[in-house]
């Protein structure tokens, strides 16, 4: 059963604001949520920077009990998938609760609480630890406190595929619905891992950039004088919906889902593959499932992590792939301004790809000064580009070696 796959719903929580409007005002205009780290004390870290949240206020989208019970990366989930719903309009009722289900992707689920608890255990013993702990962080109460808030009682999964997960999370939720298996998913990613614990961790990896003293310049894919990635938080949420029924309901559509692809690098723990094998097996897949070609493609929302290996991998893999297609490609990286929200950049990037093709408006990737020899695409540097889009792409490749990329497509019915 082939059914065609559209998107009716948007939500986000990231560095750039809350809510959809600002965050796409925000990366048209090229500006950076990156700031000094003010969570906990970065002083003793070799990189003291992130795209940190500002401004939530979770009471404005939860109850009181439930923002404590829960990890606050569940806390940016259910907001955006608030956010979402109301976009959308679909209402879940006794009727469909069964054909509407919800699929979240994270790298690392409620890191935040477990570290909170940790020092509680250690500091005041095993009694104090509350007994909303395991429930309150776990990956999967994300997609499993969105449906108990909206009823949804169709596939419940969550994903942690690393960097992947939520464009994994999207691409599978896509399938579902194109096979059949579901009428509307509620799907995306959220990840909160600006901690102490995941800091030390990355820094000790020497993945991030250690460019300090200017917070707004560090992340900048492509450019040459790149020094790795810079950690972000925050969720975006998408509803995809059946065509027909969408249609039927008089929705708003602003893009229809049309290709998927995945696979294994199968290469090294952490680094990406210098080839770009498994990303060209994967956007070649995406391409194929589409029934496109691709020279089809227009835009590339870009991996494009800020760090030497991933950036040339994956410059070489759309070279190998699209062939003299490549140079009139454009090809940005919206993690320039947000930074690299790990598990949640995938659901954040594909809602980005989507007001892109809606508005024809190309996101740039911002603080690129320098080329890389090794890097010689059109990054639209600096400055968002008009320009009508009528497919475009997103990869996410996450440690391990998992990739995932999504083509969407200007809808026509």
């Amino acid at each position: 059963m082939d059914r065609r796959v559209v998107i009716t719903g948007l939500g986000m929580v990231t560095p750039l604001g809350i809510g959809v409007q600002k965050n796409w005002e925000s990366v048209c205009a090229g500006v950076s949520g990156i700031t000094e780290i003010t969570k906990f004390d970065p002083s003793p870290y070799s990189c003291q920077i992130a795209g940190e949240v500002k401004d939530f206020r979770p009471e404005d989208f939860l109850d009181k009990q439930k923002i404590r019970r829960f990890d606050v990366f569940i806390h940016y989930a259910m907001a955006a998938a608030r956010m979402a719903m109301e976009d959308s309009g679909l209402k879940v009722s006794s009727s469909n609760s069964h054909r509407v289900g919800c699929l979240t992707g994270s790298g690392l689920g409620g890191l935040t609480m477990l570290e909170h608890f940790h020092r509680i255990l250690l500091e005041k013993g095993p009694r104090r630890v509350s007994p909303f702990f395991i429930p309150g962080m776990i990956a999967n109460m994300a997609p499993g406190q969105i449906a108990i808030e909206f009823g949804a009682k169709g596939p419940n999964l969550s994903i942690e595929t690393a960097c992947a997960a939520s464009c994994h999370a999207v691409g599978e939720s896509f399938r579902y619905i194109h096979e059949g298996i579901a009428d509307a998913m509620i799907t995306g990613g959220s990840e909160v891992v600006v901690t102490p614990l995941a800091l030390a961790g990355f820094c000790s990896m020497r993945a991030l950039s250690t460019r300090n003293d200017a917070p707004q310049s560090a992340s900048r894919p492509f450019d040459m004088d790149r020094d790795g990635f810079v950690m972000g938080e925050g969720a975006g949420i998408l509803i995809l919906e059946e065509m027909e029924l969408a249609l039927e309901r008089g929705a708003n559509i602003y893009a229809e889902v049309v290709g998927y692809g995945l696979s294994g690098d199968a290469y090294h723990v952490s680094a990406p593959d210098p080839e770009g094998e498994g990303a060209i097996h994967c956007m070649a897949m995406a391409i194929e499932r589409a029934g496109l070609q691709p020279e089809d493609i227009d835009y590339i929302n870009a991996h494009g992590t800020s760090t030497k290996l991933n950036d040339a991998s994956e410059t070489k893999a759309i070279k190998t792939l699209f062939g003299e297609h490549a140079s009139k490609l454009a090809v940005s990286s919206t993690k320039s301004m947000t930074g690299h929200l790990l598990g949640g950049a995938g659901g954040v990037e594909a809602i980005y790809m989507a007001l892109t093709i809606e508005n024809g408006i190309i996101p740039p990737t911002t603080n690129y000064d320098t080329p890389d020899p090794e890097c010689d695409l059109d990054y639209v540097p600096n400055v968002a580009r008009k320009r009508k889009v009528n497919v475009a792409m997103s990869n996410s490749f996450g440690f391990g070696g998992t990739n995932a990329s999504l083509v969407l497509k200007k809808f026509n019915p």
